[in-house]
């Protein structure tokens, strides 16, 4: 018998779409893996930049301050020049000198010596030349007896009994400068804490006074105390004072007094 045609055609399409369909299959399975990327490590590669733990982190350097320059102190009694004179105490006609039953006034072992023995009791001593201008003065006191507010001092520029410049030291340890003007008293420079002043006797102290022009300064020691400027009283003799405070005796010996001429054009220049 013969095949049937139609079978043969059939088997022959399944044939082909069998063929078609391993081979599909075949070209799937057949496919490359994909490749899937490398897994990051711990490692950095060789382009990769690495921070730096810095454990000691620089602190900021402070800018150095500028050196200071370093001003000297003006002298504190400039333009001293030759000595004028030198009293020694030894010739009493120069000062005024007098004794009563409640002060004195006495020039005796080179020394001038006032003294009182009341409260309120002041005890003046002149001297009758030269007149001065511009000067520098300094003199010795010696307290004896001498409490708490007592006072004595220099008298500068004196031009009469009532009209002067009073320099001011008291008992306690303060310094003072008073304008003296027809018997009335007015501070220039009030009282002053002074190390220099003695608190009370005995004790010695060299007090010393600059004048040139308006300009005055005043020393203890040979250390300035305050200077003041006031063009009142521009010339005069010079005098030493006591003034006793309290009920206790008050006595003050002077010496030693050195006037030296001063050539200075006041007032001090910046250096």
């Amino acid at each position: 018998m013969k095949p049937s045609v139609r079978s043969t055609y059939s088997v022959g399409w399944l044939g082909v779409c069998l063929s078609f369909f391993l081979a599909a299959c075949s070209g799937i399975s057949q496919s490359p893996t994909p490749t899937l990327p490398p897994t990051a490590t711990g490692r950095p590669s060789a382009g990769t930049a690495t921070p730096t733990i810095v454990w000691f982190p620089p602190t900021e350097t402070p800018t150095p301050l500028s050196t200071q320059a370093v001003i000297p102190t003006p002298e504190g009694r400039p333009g001293l020049g030759e000595v004028l004179f030198i009293d020694n105490f030894d010739q009493p006609e120069f000062w005024n000198t007098a004794v009563s039953n409640t002060a004195s006034a006495i020039i005796d072992s080179n020394k001038l010596t006032l003294a009182v023995n009341q409260p309120r009791v002041a005890v003046v001593s002149l001297r009758k030349e030269p007149l001065l201008g511009d000067f520098y003065a300094e003199m010795s006191a010696d307290l004896s007896l001498c409490r708490a507010k007592d006072q004595y001092g220099l008298l500068l520029r004196v031009l009469s009994a009532g009209d002067y410049y009073r320099y001011v030291i008291n008992c306690s340890g303060q310094v003072r400068l008073e304008r003296v003007r027809s018997s009335q008293p007015y501070p220039l420079q009030d009282w002053l804490p002074s190390g220099d002043a003695p608190p009370g006797a005995p004790a010695e102290v060299k007090m010393g006074v600059w004048a040139v022009g308006s300009e005055m300064r005043f020393f203890l020691n040979d250390r300035h105390q305050f200077t003041v400027r006031d063009p009142l009283f521009k010339q005069g003799a010079l005098g030493v004072f006591i003034k006793s405070e309290g009920a206790s005796p008050l006595t003050v010996s002077f010496s030693e007094l050195i006037v030296y001429a001063v050539s200075y054009a006041s007032p001090t220049a910046t250096p």
